[in-house]
C-alpha cells in the first residue's frame, strides 16, 4: 500500500476518536499531535505540518458542536480537508485531446524512473483507447534506447529512436514526425535524466522544448528524496515550462508524504503517481481520493475505473453474477486473470492457491469476509494450505471486499461494462 505507515497511524488515529466516550481538549490534543508526528516522519515539512495543526484547531470548537456524534464528524471532516489542501497544488492539470497529435517531453533527475514512467504514460493512454508512441530522445546514457525498445516492445506501443545520431533535438523531431504522418494521438519524448548542476543537460533540455514546441512537460521525480522535491521541481521549472509532475516509487518510501506536499508548495499538478514496478503500477492522482485511501475510506472510484477497462465481455457467469449483484469470491480469479494479463503471473498464482485452499461453502458464501472474520482458525487452515500467510488470505478477502462494493454499484447498470 502507498505510504502504509502514514496509512496506518491516520486510521488508528481516527479509529480512536471514533471510538471515544467523551472528546475532549485532551484527547483532541493528543490525536493531533499523533497526526503532526506521523507527517513529519513521511518527511513532510515542519512549517506545513505546524499550519496544518493550527487550521484544525482553529476549524474545531468543542464547546459549540454538541453530541460525540457530531464532534467525529466535524473532526474527520477538518483533519481530511486540511489533507487534502496540504498536497493540493490547486492548479487544473494539462489534458490532452483526441484526434490530434499532442505532444508530451519527459524530462528528470537521474534515476527518477522516467524512462519507465514514459511507457507507464503510454500504456495508460492507450488502455483507454488512444493512440500512443515513443520517442527516445536520450542520447546521452548508454543503453537508454535499448531500456525504452524493451519497455514499448512489452506493453506493444510504438516506438522511435537512434543507435547513430547524436543530436537529441533531431532525433526528437523525426520521431514525432513519423508519428504524426501515422495519425498517433499522443507522442511522448524522452529525454536524457540530469541533475540540478548539471547546466549543460539544462540547456539541452531547453533547446529541445524550443525546437519540438510540446503541448506539455512532465516532470518526473522520485518519492526517495521527499522534500527536496520542491527543490528539484523549482529548479526544472526555471529553465522549461513544467506543466505537470508525476511522483515514482511512492510505494517503497516513508518520504512520500514529504514529496507530495513539497510538489504540491510549487504550484505544480501532480497528474500520476508510480505504485509499483509493474506497468500497471500506476494511478493517476486525484487529491481527495488519495487522502480518502491513507485515512481507510478506499478508491472505489479508482477500482471501478479500472472495472470498465477490462474484457470480461466473453465469460456470461461473471455478467450474469454483476447484473444480479451475486459476486461471490470465486469470481475474482476472472477480473484477476485479466487484470494481470500483461504480468508475469505469480500474483494469480498465489491467488489461486489461497482459493483452492477454499472449503466450496466459503467460495460460493454470500458474507465470506464476515465468515471468517467469525472463525479465525479459517484463516490458518487456508494459510498452510496454500503456503501463504494469514496475511496474504487478509489481504485477498479485503480486496474481494473492495470489489464486491463496486459490483453493488455496477449492478444496477443495463450493462454494468459500460461505463
Amino acid at each position: 500500500m502507498i505510504l502504509v505507515d502514514l496509512a496506518r497511524r491516520l486510521l488508528s488515529t481516527t479509529r480512536t476518536l471514533r471510538n471515544a466516550t467523551i472528546i475532549n481538549e485532551q484527547i483532541l490534543n493528543e490525536a493531533l499531535s499523533e497526526i503532526c508526528r506521523a507527517l513529519l516522519e513521511a518527511d513532510v515539512n515542519a512549517q506545513l505540518v505546524k499550519q496544518l495543526r493550527e487550521n484544525i484547531k482553529q476549524a474545531i470548537n468543542l464547546e459549540e458542536t454538541p453530541g460525540r456524534l457530531n464532534i467525529n464528524q466535524l473532526i474527520e471532516s477538518v483533519v481530511f480537508t486540511e489533507l487534502v489542501r496540504l498536497i493540493d497544488s490547486e492548479v487544473r492539470a494539462w489534458q490532452p485531446a483526441k484526434n490530434k497529435a499532442n505532444i508530451v517531453l519527459f524530462v528528470g533527475l537521474q534515476g527518477s524512473g522516467k524512462t519507465t514512467t514514459c511507457t507507464k504514460y503510454a500504456y495508460h493512454y492507450m488502455r483507454r483507447g488512444w493512440k500512443t508512441a515513443l520517442v527516445c530522445a536520450d542520447t546521452f546514457r548508454a543503453g537508454a534506447f535499448d531500456q525504452l525498445k524493451q519497455n514499448a516492445t512489452k506493453a506493444r506501443i510504438p516506438f522511435y529512436g537512434s543507435y547513430t545520431e547524436s543530436d537529441p533535438l533531431l532525433v526528437a523531431m523525426d520521431g514525432i514526425e513519423t508519428f504524426r504522418n501515422d495519425n498517433f494521438e499522443l507522442i511522448i519524448v524522452d529525454t536524457s535524466g540530469r541533475h540540478a548542476q548539471e547546466e549543460s543537460l539544462f540547456e539541452e533540455m531547453l533547446h529541445i522544448s524550443n525546437g519540438i514546441q510540446p503541448d506539455n512537460i512532465i516532470f518526473v521525480v522520485d518519492a526517495s528524496i521527499g522534500q527536496a522535491c520542491e527543490l528539484q521541481a523549482k529548479a526544472f521549472k526555471s529553465k522549461v515550462d513544467v506543466g505537470s509532475v508525476i511522483i515514482t516509487k511512492l510505494d517503497g518510501h516513508g518520504k512520500g508524504g514529504g514529496a507530495l506536499s513539497a510538489v504540491a508548495a510549487t504550484k505544480s499538478s501532480i497528474i500520476f503517481i508510480g505504485t509499483g514496478e509493474h506497468i500497471d503500477g500506476f494511478e493517476v492522482f486525484e487529491t481527495k481520493q488519495f487522502i480518502g485511501k491513507l485515512l481507510g475510506h478506499g478508491n472505489i472510484a479508482g477500482l471501478t475505473e479500472r472495472m470498465h477497462e477490462l474484457k470480461l465481455e466473453n465469460n456470461s457467469r461473471l455478467i450474469t453474477n454483476l447484473i444480479s449483484g451475486q459476486f461471490k469470491i470465486r469470481d475474482i480469479i476472472f477480473i484477476q486473470n485479466e487484470w494481470t494479463r500483461q504480468e508475469p503471473q505469480a500474483r494469480l498464482k498465489k491467488l489461486m492457491c489461497i482459493m483452492d485452499s477454499m472449503h466450496t461453502n466459503e467460495l460460493d458464501h454470500s458474507d465470506v469476509v464476515k465468515l471468517f472474520q467469525s472463525q479465525i482458525g479459517r484463516y490458518t487452515r487456508v494459510a498452510r494450505g496454500s503456503g501463504a500467510s494469514i496475511q496474504d488470505v487478509k489481504d485477498l478477502l479485503a480486496q474481494y471486499s473492495k470489489f464486491s462494493k463496486v459490483i453493488k454499484m455496477m449492478s444496477g447498470m443495463n450493462d454494468p461494462l459500460q461505463p
